[in-house]
């Protein structure tokens, strides 16, 4: 049969939320790009079929990062002791401002599309910086390395320093021109992506609603995240109840566009009751939260409610881009606050927290994120033998020890059916 294969190892994915299927030495067979199903043994009609043998190795569906800045890889790690605001001036806009030298973001963003292609992300949605030429040249990147997702031209045009500032006419311009630009590119598309309300006009907004209407595009920005910056939107948009209507005025809040907001941290009861009926999906970035200051999600309550919810690295808020790492914080900041804010909301799990960072986080893309007949097969292989231990283990317990102690680097990803490396 052409374009099929089967992966063998030990297959663990997550078909609901808190749910872990466990396949010790099993068969994943990939038809054209789509999985077909899992077998003990290999069927007498995939006879022939080429296998790649991983032995006792692990098989994940690929992890979803519905959130990270790629202009602000260069400098993770670093001023995590200050809180939102202050970050963005002293950080993170002094860097992205270099980008508008092609020959620094084209450094820049090498590095960034390597890091990520070895690791265990296979779907993304990224902010580039709002320099047009840069952002295209990250996406080819991307495209080049087999990998798949969003990727943001930044909308900035007040609040912002004189580097990185447009006016509103050339915001949109340059938009549209960026937008019309990307149709060269297969598997990593364009995604609108105002930075957040401070830093854009109500006209540079209704402008974006108006290109979001003509090409389709999905939309990406922070919602909620800090207390100042939830207070400033209140001074900078008289008339709306919370943060959610400044993007929700303009046709930029789910619904007919599908829509991912970061943090969500601070969404109150009726922002919260609008993402759900618009299916807008929230972004949990835990390591961001706690680097600058913001606070503590209330995920529990988000998976209550029946909210669409994946994980984000947040680089550089998040120091990290390894999903697997956002998983651990999202269980220790669950823990938090638990103990210390409301014993209502149980911590989070291993089983709940992998259904975010695969099939929770995946479903902004489709079919994706798990291993269930349909789904485009996305899937790392981790090997758990640098990780030795005198104590025998389950394979439910290497899948967290992999999670907790691993670099979070694969020995083999594959994206929709094609092994990356």
């Amino acid at each position: 049969m052409q374009n099929t294969f089967a992966l063998r190892g030990n297959l663990v994915y997550t078909p609901a939320c808190g749910e872990l299927a466990l396949h010790p030495h099993s068969y994943l067979i990939c038809e054209n790009g789509a999985v077909a199903g899992i077998f003990d043994t290999l069927p007498a009609r995939y006879a022939g079929i080429p296998v790649e043998d991983h032995g006792d190795k692990l098989i994940l569906p690929g992890l979803v990062d519905l959130h990270a800045h790629a202009g602000q890889f260069a400098y993770r790690g670093l001023g995590m002791d200050l809180e939102l605001l202050d970050w963005l001036e002293q950080n993170a806009f002094p860097e992205e401002s270099k980008f508008a030298d092609p020959h620094y973001a084209e450094a820049a963003y090498r590095l960034f599309a390597d890091a990520l292609t070895r690791s265990a992300t296979t779907r993304f949605c990224l902010f580039a910086t709002l320099h047009r030429p840069a952002t295209l040249r990250l996406m080819a990147l991307l495209e080049a390395a087999g990998q798949r997702g969003f990727v943001g031209k930044v909308n900035m045009d007040r609040n912002s320093p004189d580097t990185l500032r447009e006016t509103t006419a050339e915001s949109l311009a340059e938009t549209r021109r960026w937008l019309e630009e990307s149709a060269d590119f297969v598997h990593v598309r364009p995604m609108l992506t105002p930075r957040f309300i401070p830093s854009c006009t109500d006209e540079l907004m209704a402008g974006l609603g108006r290109l979001q209407r003509e090409f389709g595009a999905p939309m990406q920005s922070h919602l909620s995240e800090n207390l100042s910056e939830i207070a400033w939107v209140a001074e900078l948009c008289p008339g709306t109840r919370f943060y959610g209507e400044a993007y929700a005025r303009h046709g930029l809040f789910g619904g007919a566009c599908p829509t991912v907001m970061a943090h969500c941290v601070w969404s109150g009861e009726e922002e919260r009751a609008l993402m759900k009926e618009n299916g807008v999906f929230i972004a949990h970035c835990p390591q961001s939260n706690m680097n600058v200051s913001s606070g503590i999600a209330p995920v529990r309550q988000f998976l209550r409610e029946g909210q669409h919810v994946g994980l984000g690295s947040d680089v550089a808020g998040g120091a990290h881009l390894s999903i697997f790492r956002a998983m651990t914080d999202a269980i220790q900041a669950s823990k938090l606050r638990w103990r210390l804010v409301d014993q209502d909301l149980p911590a989070l799990t291993m089983p709940e927290v992998l259904y975010m960072a695969t099939k929770g986080g995946g479903a902004f893309f489709g079919k994706v994120g798990s291993f269930e007949p349909g789904y485009e097969l996305d899937a790392v292989v981790l090997d758990d033998a640098a990780l030795p231990t005198t104590r025998p283990c389950t394979l439910a317990e290497r899948v967290e020890r992999v999670v907790y102690l691993s670099d979070g680097k694969p020995c083999a990803k594959y994206v929709a059916g094609r092994r990356l490396f």
